[in-house]
C-alpha cells in the first residue's frame, strides 16, 4: 500500500513539526473570523483563497485554545514529513494517546481526504477535526459526502475596517448594514472621532485585500500574480478538470475585465473573442467564482443554475485590477469595493435601476461627490453612495462607510 503504518518515530516528526510550526507562528493581528466559528462542531471545513489566512486562522485558534497541550496537533498535508501517510492513520495515533483535536491544512492536497474524514467522522467520535483547503473544494463532491456531517466557513480577505485597523493599531468593531442605512451620518461621526479612513483608502484598494501585504508592500503585486497564476495553473486544472489548453484563455478573460467598464456579460461576444463554446464559458465563470477571483452578478428576480450566465463580471477585489498597467475604470473600482465588503454577506443583484440591490431591499447607486439622484427616481429605500466624501445627509452615504460591515 501506498499508505505507510506510522511507528513512534513517524508521529514523533508530524509532533514536532507541530511544535516548529506554533513557535515560528507570529501575527500582528487577529481575524474577528476566529469569534464567527463555533469550535465545537465535530467536523469543521475553513475554506477561502489563496493567501486570505487560513493558515494563520488555525494557528492563532490553537496558540489561544491549547497552547503546547498535546490534545491538539497540526498537520500540512503538503509537508514532507506527511508524504505518504494517511490522515486516518494520524487521527487514529493521535486519538489513541488522547488527543482531542486534530487541524489539518491543504486538505486538498491528500486525494482521499473526503472518504478518510467520513470514517474519522463516525469512528473517532472524541476527536474534533478542523480542515482548511482551497474555496474550490466541493465538500458534498467527494468520494464521500460530508454536508450533512461537517460545517463549512469561507474566508474572505482583509476587509477595509480590518486593514484599518492593522496600520492604526486599533480595534473598530463591524458596523451592521442596519446602522448604516438607517443612522448614517452618527455612525459615520463616531468612526471619525476615531481614525481618519480616507488616508487608508487608496492603499487598501491597491494592496490592502490579501494580509501577506505586510510582508512587504514592495513585492506584493509579484506575490499577488503568483497567486493568481498558482490558482489557475494549478487549481483550477487539478480540483475541477480545466483543460490545460485553456488557461491561457482565462488568464485573457481576466485582462479583459482588468481594462473595461464594469463588465456586462455578453456570452456570444465573450465566447467568440476567447474561443470557447458557451457551456464552457458559462462553467469556467462559475469556476473562477468558487476560487474566489471573480463576483459574479445577476440580474434581480433572476433565477440561479450552473448553466445560467451572469449578467455582470467583477474582479473579486479591487487589488487584482492593480496587476495590470492598465489603469481600472473609477467607476468599476467604486463598485467592485462595494460588491467585496458586502458580497459574502449579503445578496447583493442587479436592479432595473441602480447599480446595486442588497437582499431585494436596498437599491443603491454609486458615484462620485457629483453624482445625483436621477438613476434612483421613483426607487423605494434608494440610496446615493459617493466615494468622495467623508460624511453623508438624508439618503446620500459615503462609500467608505460600507467597508466596515465585515
Amino acid at each position: 500500500s501506498y499508505i505507510r503504518l506510522m511507528d513512534e518515530s513517524f508521529f514523533v516528526n508530524v509532533n514536532q513539526d507541530h511544535l516548529r510550526t506554533l513557535n515560528q507562528y507570529e501575527s500582528s493581528f487577529r481575524r474577528n473570523a476566529l469569534d464567527h466559528i463555533d469550535w465545537a462542531d465535530r467536523l469543521i471545513f475553513i475554506t477561502g483563497a489563496r493567501g486570505v489566512g487560513k493558515t494563520t486562522l488555525i494557528l492563532q485558534h490553537i496558540t489561544e485554545t491549547f497552547g503546547p497541550d498535546p490534545k491538539a496537533l497540526y498537520v500540512s498535508m503538503d509537508a514532507i514529513s506527511v508524504i505518504g501517510l494517511s490522515i486516518l492513520d494520524i487521527a487514529r495515533y493521535h486519538s489513541d494517546r488522547g488527543g482531542t483535536h486534530l487541524y489539518i491544512d491543504e486538505i486538498h492536497k491528500y486525494d482521499r481526504w473526503s472518504l478518510e474524514l467520513k470514517n474519522i467522522y463516525d469512528q473517532y467520535r472524541n476527536l474534533h477535526v478542523v480542515a482548511s483547503g482551497s474555496s474550490i473544494l466541493e465538500i458534498q463532491r467527494g468520494q464521500a459526502d460530508l454536508s450533512r456531517r461537517s460545517v463549512e466557513y469561507l474566508i474572505e480577505g482583509l476587509s477595509f475596517r480590518e486593514y484599518i485597523n492593522i496600520e492604526s493599531e486599533l480595534d473598530i468593531p463591524q458596523v451592521s448594514l442596519t446602522d448604516i442605512i438607517d443612522r448614517h451620518q452618527q455612525v459615520a461621526s463616531d468612526l471619525l472621532s476615531q481614525v481618519k479612513p480616507m488616508m487608508y483608502y487608496q492603499d487598501y484598494l491597491q494592496h490592502g485585500y490579501y494580509p501577506y501585504y505586510l510582508e512587504s508592500k514592495n513585492s506584493y503585486h509579484r506575490k499577488l500574480n503568483n497567486t493568481l497564476n498558482l490558482t489557475i495553473e494549478i487549481d483550477l486544472p487539478q480540483m475541477l478538470g480545466v483543460e490545460i489548453t485553456n488557461i491561457t484563455k482565462i488568464k485573457k478573460l481576466i485582462y479583459m475585465l482588468t481594462t473595461q467598464v464594469s463588465f456586462t456579460v455578453n456570452a456570444t461576444k465573450m465566447s467568440q473573442a476567447l474561443e470557447l463554446n458557451r457551456n464552457t464559458l458559462t462553467n469556467y465563470l462559475h469556476f473562477l467564482e468558487k476560487a474566489s477571483l471573480f463576483n459574479l452578478l445577476w440580474k434581480r428576480g433572476k433565477s440561479y443554475t450552473l448553466l445560467t450566465k451572469p449578467d455582470k463580471i467583477y474582479l473579486h477585489n479591487t487589488n487584482l485590477y492593480h496587476l495590470t498597467p492598465v489603469h481600472a475604470n473609477i467607476g468599476t473600482i467604486r463598485e467592485c469595493f462595494f460588491a467585496s465588503q458586502l458580497g459574502s454577506q449579503y445578496d447583493l443583484r442587479l436592479p432595473p435601476q441602480g447599480d446595486f440591490i442588497i437582499d431585494d431591499q436596498y437599491t443603491i447607486e454609486i458615484g462620485g461627490q457629483g453624482k445625483k439622484e436621477n438613476q434612483l427616481r421613483g426607487v423605494d429605500n434608494g440610496y446615493i453612495v459617493h466615494d468622495d466624501i467623508t460624511i453623508g445627509s438624508g439618503n446620500h452615504i459615503p462609500l467608505w462607510l460600507f467597508g466596515f460591515v465585515r
